[in-house]
């Protein structure tokens, strides 16, 4: 889920079953995100530019952009969002839904750190920070959760029996994505005092299950 989690920076254990290209075209990915960290610890978010990053990830600035829209994108875009809305459905369907949704996070944040075991100190937080500090990021992030919004809304939909576009789902999925990413920043805010997770299950614990029609 959007500022959750993040891309990896090496290769994922689910990539293993990608065509070779897939594989080209993700590692492409990784390699720019990597430069884009690396260049905002040396400098910061502002100085850097796409340019920089190119030259750092050894591509054009055209192939960055046709990868990443925005510069933003780069630290914000997250392709394993749609994996929490095959997790979401995978789950028992007599499983409460904020069972479930603790579930997918930690499952979440269990395979990141499994994939690049310095993921929560070095991208998570470097994330998080910048969600937090810089205005063109967090607007950007907005307009990302209203996308991975539409996908947890199909499987919330399918788990009450409620259309996705109901109110109620629309609500609910929308009302917990804001809170999880305001949990996050909290925890940035508070210099990442304490286990995240336990944070998350916090602000979960303010939420009811979605009753099912």
């Amino acid at each position: 889920m959007t500022g959750m989690t993040t891309a990896r920076t090496s290769l994922p254990e689910a990539a293993r079953h990608m065509s070779l290209r897939e594989r080209k075209k993700l590692k492409t990915r990784i390699a720019i995100r990597n430069a884009t960290y690396e260049l905002i610890e040396e400098q910061g978010y502002d100085a850097t530019t796409v340019e920089q990053i190119a030259e750092r990830a050894e591509v054009s600035p055209s192939t960055v952009f046709r990868y990443f829209p925005t510069k933003e994108d780069i630290v914000l875009t997250d392709e394993y969002d749609p994996l929490a809305e095959d997790l979401l459905r995978a789950r028992p369907e007599d499983e409460g839904l904020l069972d479930s949704l603790r579930f997918i996070i930690r499952q979440s944040m269990t395979m990141a750190i499994a994939d690049d075991p310095t993921f929560a100190e070095r991208e998570m937080k470097l994330r998080l920070r910048l969600m937090t500090e810089v205005p063109a990021v967090r607007s950007r992030v907005m307009e990302s959760m209203s996308v991975t919004g539409r996908l947890m809304c199909r499987a919330i939909a399918e788990r009450t029996g409620r259309h996705e576009n109901d109110l109620e789902v629309r609500v609910y999925t929308m009302g917990l994505m804001g809170a999880l990413l305001e949990a996050a920043i909290y925890w940035t805010e508070h210099d990442h005092q304490g286990d995240l997770l336990d944070l998350l299950d916090r602000t979960l614990d303010t939420f009811k299950d979605l009753p099912k029609r």
